[in-house]
């Protein structure tokens, strides 16, 4: 199966300097990582409930208290919005290297005003608004780089490094909180800042490893250093100049530059803008990158990942220190499942099994607990069970887990994989820069609304409602995938344009075997096929004069 799917692909691609960049730009999921993974607990550790009167009280009830943790947690979310729409003015303005230089200043700055707060709730929100800015501006940088950087054979390989770092944030801040828990007192504020200095040790390293890699080639063919693209892509797969793979690639990039800017509909932002609107090759990806992100984010496994302690108690998981270490084994869970995603399945049986295959595990998971939940509601109240409710309980515990297997294995991967491979070079950075606005934008309204989801009474769901909710999501979006979702295991960047001209409703379904075979003049040179490169061309000839035609 790895000899197939990296056949066409140079012994030399797979590189020392490759892998140092991917590995750079990669890291960058650490920080939505560590957010998710130290807030979700953070909010629960007894120092942080005091300093900041996280507590039902006289003066505050559990709708306001429900609110109150709902701000402090989403307030990155908030700001990521206005990271995600920054990035695209930086990656295309100053280029990825400076991009990720100047969101780990803003990252780190952000996290300084947080930990300094003492006590002032409002400068927690200020501080993690900030911390958004730059938190939110990785999602756009980091899949940007990693999809131009990468050789087609191991995108999404790449891309997911970048989800698989997400889960290391994640399972480094469960573990951080579990261990600031059992070793520093309740009563100091180092027992949640501690451990959110995290943040600040891995915005340092990806700012020293940021000088030592190399600019992504797109990008300088774009702004038109062609030079230096051609010598970045040569040092990238490690073959000299005149290589037929290094010469595909730069004849590739610069056909798709040369088709764009005879079809733009304009300069400035406008014209990038129109573009993905009123295309319809762009118009299906925008909005196929938005449904993605609609569903993805209220599928519930991330709400999940963000309110783990919480969920855990809802299951009979008593204890502070055992939740958080229930949470802890959480984490390491979704960090194997996204290797395993990146390692063996995204690349070589198809983004479309593997996020199929991960949303069937997390609907069955979901629907197991919204059903235990319906059956045994006194859970929720912390009564005494019978032994077989006891045993169905550890089942409900277990699905928690096979959850993150799912959502590590489908959505969380995919979201940033699909929107970062799918836009024609003109309008990349502003499509993906969209798509995850969108993402920050759901994410922020469901970390907002699951707190009050759980409420049991108006104006919530309660717990076995939520689950209910996100089971039917879940299944939605396992339709969506099937109808809307082509494969696009092993086509090039500059190849999606043949998928996405097809009709929009065979795109999803068909798309991946009418294109199969179809590729590119250079594509052909690189393979030596001089009879494909006629046909091709031919191809090429008669849709223009066709066009010209329709004209």
């Amino acid at each position: 199966m790895f000899k197939a799917a990296l056949a066409e692909t140079p012994r030399e691609a797979f590189n020392w300097r490759l892998a140092f960049s991917v590995i750079c730009f990669g890291l960058m999921g650490a920080a939505r990582g560590l957010d998710e993974g130290l807030i979700g607990t953070t909010v629960t550790q007894k120092s942080f409930i005091n300093e900041y009167n996280l507590k039902v009280t006289k003066t505050q009830d559990a709708t306001q208290l429900a609110s109150r943790i709902g701000n402090i947690t989403a307030m990155v979310q908030i700001g990521s919005v206005g990271g995600a729409l920054i990035a695209f003015i930086a990656c295309d303005k100053i280029g990825r290297l400076w991009a990720t230089r100047q969101l780990c200043a803003v990252w780190i700055v952000g996290v300084i005003i947080y930990i300094t707060s003492n006590g002032n709730y409002g400068q927690v929100l200020a501080g993690r608004f900030i911390m958004g800015l730059g938190i939110g501006q990785t999602t756009v940088v980091a899949p940007t780089y990693l999809a131009e950087a990468a050789p087609r054979s191991i995108r999404g390989l790449c891309i997911c490094i970048f989800s698989g770092s997400v889960y290391l944030g994640i399972m480094l801040g469960y573990f951080a909180n579990w261990g600031t828990s059992l070793h520093i007192s309740n009563n100091t504020s180092k027992q949640w800042v501690d451990a959110t200095i995290l943040h600040i040790i891995f915005a340092g390293i990806i700012v020293i490893m940021s000088f030592f890699a190399l600019e992504s080639p797109r990008w300088l063919a774009k702004v038109g250093r062609d030079e230096q693209a051609a010598t970045n892509m040569s040092k990238l797969r490690k073959l000299p100049l005149d290589h037929p793979y290094v010469r595909s690639e730069l004849i590739d990039i610069h056909d798709q530059l040369e088709r764009e800017r005879e079809a733009t509909l304009g300069s400035g932002f406008l014209g990038p803008l129109k573009e993905l609107f009123l295309l319809p090759g762009n118009r299906y990806r925008i909005l196929l990158g938005l449904g993605c992100q609609l569903l993805g984010q209220w599928s519930g496994a991330q709400s999940i990942t963000i309110y783990a302690p919480q969920f855990f108690q809802t299951l009979g998981v008593t204890g502070s220190s055992e939740k958080l270490f229930a949470t802890a084994i959480f984490g390491v869970v979704k960090f194997v499942s996204a290797l395993i995603c990146a390692f063996f399945l995204v690349d070589f049986i198809g983004r479309k099994r593997s996020l199929s295959l991960g949303i069937i595990i997390q609907f069955i998971s979901m629907l197991y607990v919204a059903l235990y939940l319906t059956i045994v509601p006194s859970i929720t109240n912390g009564k005494v069970q019978t032994s077989s409710q006891k045993h169905a309980s550890t089942g409900a515990i277990a699905m928690i887990y096979f959850s993150g297997v799912g959502w590590a294995l489908g959505w969380n991967s995919i979201q940033y994989l699909i929107g970062a491979e799918i836009f024609p070079l003109r309008v990349r950075s502003l499509g993906t820069s969209m798509i995850m606005c969108f993402h920050f934008v759901n994410q922020y309204g469901n970390t907002k609304a699951v707190p009050q989801m759980l409420i049991v009474g108006a104006p919530g769901l309660s717990p076995k409602g939520t689950f209910w909710f996100f089971s039917a999501i879940t299944l939605l979006g396992l339709g969506f995938v099937w109808f809307f979702l082509p494969e696009t295991a092993g086509k090039s960047l500059e190849g999606m344009d043949e998928l996405f001209n097809l009709p929009w409703h065979v795109i999803g379904r068909k798309g991946a075997a009418l294109t199969a075979g179809k590729g590119s003049v250079a594509e052909a040179m690189m393979l030596g096929d001089t009879e494909k490169v006629a046909e091709i061309t031919r191809a090429e000839q008669v849709e223009n004069v066709e066009n010209v035609g329709g004209k």
